[in-house]
């Protein structure tokens, strides 16, 4: 027996160090941890259970039988993260570049189906050189296999990808059709086509940074969700986001014990909204006030910042929120807001999470470019979102709320469970010196009677009780008592029950 299990620690031995002592040294000289260390860190301590240790690739072509290494290149398994169930795999660039072959993405599709059947989320921490040449069309089954599990597991189970070496070709669609996607400053890139291909077929010149590195995914193109630091900051930081998540869309909201009260009066938020309707405020402040302890894990922080999204908690449950945010292009909706906030919305609704939503919104962002791009079809994502959103729904409106973006923003039209406005909110087809101009256009010539009859449209206009006479506010509510009235509300909510009519499966507006 003794021998046998010699045998086994000495094969336990031979996996663990992967790639070699060279090769880890020489990911650590890169600033990167190996595919192990990641998870000591990711997940509690002592808690990962390891699944296929000593899984060998099968390729016998260009010489690969004698290059074998267990393992294969991907830790997989199974932890907890503060004590909450999650299956997890871990690419080891140490182990042939972590290269996919065709055991390797069995490895990961194992893990997924496990998740899949017991209702927890996966996290996959990506870094690999991409598809295992040698191993030709079979690496290439073992992606789409990956990709079929990823989904069928959308909106079944969270799925979270963190970036933290090299993602290119064909394997960067696994963690874009994840939920969130989080990168590494300076250490991770993602790519279709790597610098050197668009050089040859566009004579473009770019760095790989350039193209595809954290800080281009997390502002420009919003692949990823978050540019980390460090590995270690990622890490960390996932274990903060993953207390916001439930652990399948059957599974209510995750719970975390709070002091903060949950009837709690923020007298400041009596006196934020300016004077001046055009001087912006920092919807952060409102946003934050509101929930517990003033925590708002915020998404795509970099990425379209006249919208807001992001989770917290109101009496220790996770909520999302969604919030325009004055500050940036003046809150107004545009293609990039829209579409940002419609992922976001789709995520909390397939998962059960209610939806705050703080609305100071003029109207869609004009102009050519705008309408080339296509607002009318991207504006239309997020109006979908909310409508099909059957989770509880409150919306607070503090200032703005003009034309079709006030109909967009979680309104009552749209199946809004509670819908306040504070009384400093301006409920209007448009702004009152757009609409004087239009309803008076005779007067246009006098400008006594144009500011006569702008007057006469704020008053009339500019405030939400014409739209609560209509029922489409259901109370003006002191801005201080936004955190007990959305505390209220969720209690109310909690079961409520509403569901679509059947179908396969929608169109959105893609």
């Amino acid at each position: 027996m003794s021998a046998n299990i010699a045998e086994m620690e000495k094969r336990r031995a031979a996996a663990r160090l992967g790639g070699g002592q060279k090769r880890i040294d020489a990911q650590h000289a890169k600033g990167k941890l190996t595919g192990r260390e990641r998870l000591l860190i990711l997940l509690d301590e002592g808690s990962f259970e390891e699944t296929d240790m000593y899984v060998e690739h099968n390729c016998v072509d260009f010489g690969m039988q004698d290059s074998v290494i267990p393992g294969d290149g991907v830790v997989t398994g199974s932890g907890t993260i503060n004590g909450r169930l999650v299956y997890v795999f871990s690419q080891d660039f140490t182990v042939f570049g972590g290269a996919v072959s065709e055991r390797h993405a069995m490895k990961i599709c194992k893990v997924m189906d496990a998740a899949m059947k017991v209702g927890a989320p996966v996290i996959g921490l990506n870094d690999s050189g991409g598809a295992r040449i040698q191993e030709g069309v079979a690496s290439l089954g073992g992606y789409a296999e990956i990709f079929q599990r990823n989904v069928l597991a959308s909106g079944v189970v969270p799925q979270l990808s963190l970036i933290m070496g090299p993602c290119a070709g064909g394997a960067v669609y696994s963690p874009a059709m994840t939920d969130f996607i989080f990168m590494v400053k300076d250490s991770s890139y993602m790519f279709v086509t790597g610098p050197d291909v668009v050089k040859t077929v566009t004579n473009e010149v770019v760095t790989q940074e350039e193209l595809g590195g954290a800080i281009t995914h997390s502002t420009k193109t919003s692949v990823a969700d978050l540019a980390l630091e460090n590995d270690i900051e990622a890490l960390l930081t996932a274990r903060d986001f993953f207390d916001f998540l439930p652990l399948n869309n059957r599974e209510e909201v995750p719970e975390r014990p709070t002091t903060d009260p949950w009837d709690r009066i923020e007298d400041s938020l009596d006196t934020l909204i300016p004077a001046n309707a055009n001087q912006p405020y920092d919807m952060h402040e409102v946003v934050k006030k509101v929930l517990d302890e003033g925590e708002f894990f915020e998404i795509q922080p970099g990425h379209a910042a006249n919208i807001l999204c992001g989770f917290g908690r109101v009496e220790g449950k996770t909520v999302g929120v969604v919030a325009n945010q004055p500050m940036v292009l003046a809150g107004v909706l545009d293609i990039n807001s829209s579409k940002k906030a419609a992922r976001f919305v789709r995520f909390c609704d397939a998962f059960n999470v209610p939806i705050l939503t703080f609305v100071d919104v003029p109207g869609f962002l004009p102009g050519t470019a705008q309408e080339l791009g296509g607002i009318i079809k991207h504006g239309a994502k997020l109006l979908f979102a909310y409508a099909e959103a059957t989770v509880p729904k409150i919306t607070v409106i503090t200032r703005k709320a003009y034309g079709g973006a006030y109909d967009v923003m979680a309104s009552k039209h749209l199946r809004g469970d509670l819908n306040y406005a504070w009384p400093t909110a301006e409920i209007a087809v448009m702004g009152a010196k757009g609409a004087v101009e239009i309803i008076f256009r005779s007067d246009i010539g006098d400008p006594a009677k144009i500011a006569e009859r702008t007057k006469e449209y704020e008053d009339r206009f500019a405030n939400p009780f014409v739209a609560a006479s209509k029922g489409f506010i259901d109370e003006v509510i002191h801005p201080r008592n936004t955190r007990r009235r959305i505390a209220l509300g969720l209690r109310k909510l909690r079961n409520k029950q509403l569901e679509n009519p059947w179908k396969k499966h929608d169109n959105i507006p893609l």
